[in-house]
């Protein structure tokens, strides 16, 4: 049997599903958010939700790091694209992120502008020796997870001494969404906003350690825990969030304890450290100004800031009004109650960041959901 498979495994997966039904009062509803991209995936994919008692409500929230990417920093980095001898070097699912007017880094790439996709911060420090005439600029995203390779380029762009390299940094912190989520869930009960524990993110849980979400679990006393991506994974995670809720606690688990420590991954959290500080503010798409939520490269690594270096400026757009990317975005909403959703905002035709990215919660409803709703609606 396949490593995987035996987190598929049916029987036992039916034996959870009969133990949430079990542990799971008539007498009140529940609410669980879940703070992944992959998570969100992994329950349209494996249909967790159906699966799951009626008064049982998974909530999608911000753990799509190009979802929530305000349209000003993509518009920022397509005018520094269209300038001559620069090069933006992007992750594939930013090339087709919405900025203002519908303009994304695949359209400035069609238009003449020199982005180029990559699978690695790495790759483009290989452009930059490559191509010592042009200037090179990482554009760096992602929460948590991301950030110690991004550290790694940086660091080894400062000893090698690349001149022609910069980055472009919008790497941002899952704990202070977290604070946000929760802080508007408790001081707007009347909204649909009650959330009674989180589904705590696998990756980025990998690098900052359970421990880092401690002062959350006690300030606002809602229980976390974390969660891997298959089926069984999810489903006991649920269960202990259950438990939990039930008898009145709020704590930080693992349930994904083969990948994540308490502590975290020491040499990552090092290398971040020593390359980045806090952001006063930064902006998140659908959210707004979050104080400490992000990172810009430190002091000793100013030389490397694209920011900097271009002296780059996010002008503030509003987003498409019609888009209910930013309420999805924090867990008002849900992706089929876009208007947009299915019509005029498809994969091939996205009109929002949830639809763009492989990990956006409009793009799982779709590939996975709709077929539900189509079902349902006969």
């Amino acid at each position: 049997m396949q490593y995987s498979e035996e987190f598929r495994y049916e029987p036992l997966v039916v034996r959870l599903i009969r133990q949430i039904a079990l542990e799971t009062s008539s007498h009140r509803s529940y609410r669980f958010m879940e703070f992944c991209g992959g998570h969100t995936h992994a329950l349209a994919r494996y249909g967790i939700e159906d699966l799951l008692p009626k008064n049982i409500d998974m909530i999608h929230g911000p753990g799509c790091p190009v979802c929530v990417l305000p349209a000003a920093r993509i518009d920022a980095a397509i005018r520094l694209a269209k300038k001559d001898n620069i090069v933006i070097c992007a992750y594939g699912d930013l090339m087709r992120a919405p900025g203002s007017r519908g303009n994304s880094l695949l359209r400035a790439r069609a238009s003449g502008a020199d982005v180029r996709m990559i699978y690695s911060p790495l790759d483009a420090l290989k452009i930059a020796v490559a191509h010592p005439d042009k200037e090179i600029v990482f554009f760096a995203i992602g929460f948590e997870t991301t950030t110690p390779p991004t550290a790694l380029a940086v660091q080894i762009a400062k000893r090698d001494k690349l001149k022609n390299f910069s980055v472009f940094c919008n790497h941002v912190l899952t704990p202070a969404a977290m604070r946000h989520i929760l802080t508007e869930s408790q001081s707007t009960p009347s909204l649909r906003l009650a959330i009674n524990g989180l589904v705590g993110p696998a990756h980025v849980s990998a690098i900052i350690g359970c421990e880092s979400y401690k002062e959350i679990a006690e300030n606002f006393a809602r229980p976390i825990v974390i969660a891997g991506f298959e089926p069984l994974d999810i489903l006991q995670a649920l269960l202990m969030l259950l438990r939990q809720v039930n008898t009145q606690r709020a704590e930080i688990e693992n349930q994904y304890d083969r990948a994540v420590t308490n502590q975290g991954n020491y040499s990552a959290i090092d290398a971040m450290a020593d390359t980045f500080e806090l952001r006063e503010c930064f902006e998140w798409r659908g959210i707004g100004e979050l104080s400490n939520s992000a990172l810009k490269l430190s002091k000793n690594y100013c030389a490397l800031d694209a920011e900097e270096r271009f002296d780059m400026k996010a002008v503030a757009v509003p987003d498409n009004p019609a888009c209910e990317c930013g309420q999805i975005l924090r867990g008002r909403k849900k992706p089929q109650e876009c208007k947009l959703f299915g019509n005029a905002c498809r994969p091939d035709t996205p009109l929002g960041a949830c639809m763009v990215s492989a990990e956006g919660a409009c793009a799982a409803h779709w590939a996975y959901g709709r077929f539900r709703d189509e079902a349902e609606n006969r």
